[in-house]
């Protein structure tokens, strides 16, 4: 426990920024590598270069996805965008489930890495919500997109980080006949039906928080009365992002989801189909910020500004599509470490099929469709930069130190690695109980690391080994992980201070955490139960599977 309990010391008590906490904790985690379960210095080097690989591939995520909504910022299509959505209601229930819930999980699933709160903040306070109010609303909404946020970064990369070379796993892998992305895609499968489920009602909780902590009669009756709106919202994102997470795989169901719930529920707003049949506001005296001093002017049409991402999509599409050579060629350059410093740790990665290659190439498409100057390009770029050099050393030393914790299973004191010692810790004490606290689990990852790729990758391998103990589907306790990570996403620090900052807030870390702390409890129990139900009703299920056939 001593690597987890010093980010959370660090980050919470000391409250130290994470540029500070994580290589802090790196170093704990190194010792106690060393000292106490006495892992050799080479593979703790090892392990610690195979972490860079990891922070690099991130990193240039991250950099793709900044330098694409930079692109559209400096293009004017962000601000046709923000203009295309303001007319939808004059109820901001409605609004905030269209702007928030829909386009914000949209951008959730294209950028990740809390970028929707960088786009719809200023949205929202633009069109009269409080500051605090917008903050709240982009936490909630930035935990069920959250696990296939980025194109799938917090799986494809998060997960396979986590359990890539670990015997057991690929021991596991053999019995079930299973490749390591197939088994990927079939963690995703599990976590897109509990998303679904519990992130279905998600829109409600929203406008009930909305209504309870800023209306003027502070009532949660007043959400409730948008509940035919809300579930209609819910379900228009979850019912397509489910279904894509079970048949294409963990890339796309945000991203699918998001622009097909704009799809649906715009129109229907735009004829009040659904929508609550009084009129809700906030308070006269809430302070609200001049649309024309906020959004800048755009040549853009409504259809040129959404172009870009549309062809995002696409191309994603068509560069993930098995039966097309597309995906073979960019898989086809290879970079593989083996045996790094003489140790059995190996390091590997495929640049041209990571998503930032599409990000790149849709930002020079983008260049010249909205006919942008070189200056303008610059400026996108120079915006991009500070971004990461900012990410680089908290999130490039948290996956240091997430390698190291998972790598200590080669050691002289004949103990299992961190993980695994954890787990069977936790498998003791839980037993058959512990679906219900997975969540909770990728819940802490992701607030004391600040992201839920990190979780994963610290957790995946812990998770797996509880699993294994009770004897339980590691599929179904790896879902749950990542919608527990996801669910801590409201409450990351990080989050928190990327959101604050977009309206000037500052110093509002603990009240904004008091206030979506209940959503946040919301999603772990309710994810927690049906985790337990799943987990029980699942051999039921096999056995007339099986008695049918």
């Amino acid at each position: 426990m001593i690597p987890i309990a010093t980010v959370f010391l660090l980050l919470v008590v000391a409250r130290r920024p994470a540029s500070q906490a994580m290589p802090l904790s790196y170093l704990v985690t190194v010792g106690v590598a060393l000292g106490v379960w006495r892992v050799p210095g080479v593979e703790v080097a090892a392990s610690s270069i195979q972490g860079l690989v990891a922070a690099t591939e991130i990193l240039y995520i991250v950099f793709g996805a900044i330098l694409l909504l930079n692109t559209l910022q400096e293009s004017g299509a962000i601000a046709t965008i923000r203009q295309s959505l303001l007319g939808i209601s004059r109820d901001p229930r409605v609004q905030v489930i269209v702007i928030a819930w829909l386009f914000g999980s949209f951008i959730e699933g294209a950028s990740g890495f809390g970028t929707p709160a960088v786009i719809t903040v200023p949205l929202l306070v633009a069109i009269g919500f409080p500051a605090m109010a917008a903050v709240v609303a982009a936490l909630i909404i930035q935990s069920t997109p959250s696990t296939f946020g980025a194109v799938g970064t917090p799986i494809i990369i998060g997960i396979d980080a986590g359990l890539d070379g670990v015997p057991a796993v690929n021991q596991q892998l053999v019995d079930l006949g299973l490749t390591q992305p197939e088994y990927l895609t079939l963690i995703g499968q599990w976590a897109g039906v509990i998303h679904g489920v519990v992130g279905t009602f998600l829109p409600l909780v929203l406008v009930m928080v909305l209504t309870a902590g800023f209306g003027e009669g502070r009532s949660v009756l007043d959400g409730l009365r948008a509940w035919k709106f809300a579930l209609f919202a819910g379900l228009a994102f979850t019912v397509p992002y489910t279904l894509t997470a079970y048949f294409l795989g963990p890339e796309f169901p945000t991203l699918i989801g998001g622009l097909v719930g704009l799809g649906i529920v715009i129109p229907a707003a735009r004829r009040g189909l659904f929508t609550p049949k009084t009129l809700w506001g906030f308070p006269r005296e809430s302070e609200a910020v001049s649309l024309s001093n906020t959004l800048p002017k755009s040549m853009l049409t409504a259809r040129q500004a959404w172009l870009p991402y549309g062809l995002l999509g696409l191309f994603l599409l068509l560069s993930r599509l098995e039966f097309l050579p597309i995906r073979r060629g960019l898989q086809s350059l290879s970079l593989t470490w083996t045996h790094i410093l003489g140790t059995e740790v190996s390091a590997a990665t495929r640049p041209l099929y990571l998503p930032p290659t599409v990000f790149i190439l849709v930002v020079m498409i983008t260049f010249f469709l909205h006919r942008m100057s070189m200056q303008s390009m610059q400026r996108a770029v120079m915006r991009t930069l500070p971004i990461l050099q900012k990410t680089a050393l908290a999130l490039g030393s948290a996956v240091l130190m997430a390698r190291v914790f998972i790598n200590t299973g080669i050691n002289s004191a004949g103990l299992a690695s961190m993980p695994l010692a954890l787990a069977d810790g936790m498998a003791t004490l839980a037993g058959q109980s512990w679906p219900f606290f997975a969540p909770m689990v990728g819940m802490v990852g992701s607030f004391v690391a600040g992201s839920v790729t990190v979780s994963n990758m610290m957790f995946a391998l812990f998770q797996f080994g509880v699993a294994s103990q009770i004897d339980v589907s590691t599929a179904i306790i790896l879902g749950l992980q990542c919608v527990g990570a996801s669910a801590g996403n409201m409450i990351c620090v990080s989050n928190i201070v990327t959101a604050e900052a977009t309206v000037g807030l500052a110093g509002c870390e603990g009240l904004l955490i008091r206030k979506v702390f209940f959503p946040t409890l919301y999603y772990l129990i309710f994810a927690g139960i049906l985790g337990g139900l799943i987990v029980l009703l699942s051999p039921l299920v096999s056995a007339v599977i099986l008695r049918t056939s």
